[in-house]
């Protein structure tokens, strides 16, 4: 009833309407008009991307992404004297937010990056500024590359992966190993 409202004001003839008061047999022939094509493929451009999928939907076997980490996420990864003192922190967050998984696991891994951080650099300032960010901006909700269950498509949020993901996610973070270790 909301979305008629609003399509039934992009309607001109409505303000026509309101310029004079309806009799009651102009109340009785007066019939719903279809909003403007405008209207139309403004609602379809702005509800596209959402799409109606739900986490239940999804196909292991097709969803899941293969690992990628672009290191400490718009942050650096070092000092200017060690350059990726705590990029190794980062690399295994990335890999539990890739994997993604429940709230708690999501805050267990941001607990053992602040401790990561922390025990590189001896700065619990920079541990707890750090894991203030992740916090704030890693929530899955967010259309972002640095989300919780980054490898899996926006839409999943909270959710425990089965057996058959955690086979998934572990044979393909297996595989970026190997591959890490001959690119060396």
């Amino acid at each position: 009833m909301f979305l008629l409202g609003i399509l039934r004001l992009n309607d001109s003839t409505f303000y026509r309407s309101m310029s004079h008061s309806m009799t009651t047999s102009e109340n009785e022939t007066k019939s719903f008009t279809f909003p403007s094509m405008r209207t139309c493929v403004f609602l379809l451009v702005l509800f596209f991307p959402f799409g109606c999928r739900q986490a239940q939907d999804l196909d292991p076997e097709l969803e899941l992404a293969n690992f990628t980490s672009d290191g400490c996420s718009m942050f650096i990864d070092g000092t200017f004297e060690k350059p990726e003192l705590w990029k190794e922190c980062c690399l295994l967050h990335d890999m539990a937010y890739w994997r993604g998984g429940t709230e708690e696991e999501r805050k267990q891994a941001d607990l053992a990056f602040k401790a990561c951080v922390e025990k590189k650099t001896g700065d619990p300032v920079l541990a707890k500024l750090m894991y203030e960010a992740v916090r704030a901006g890693g929530a899955p909700h967010f259309p972002t590359w640095y989300r919780w269950g980054y490898g899996w498509p926006v839409g999943r949020g909270y959710k425990a992966l089965t057996a058959e993901e955690e086979k998934l996610a572990d044979e393909k973070l297996e595989a970026y190993r190997l591959q890490s270790k001959q690119a060396r």
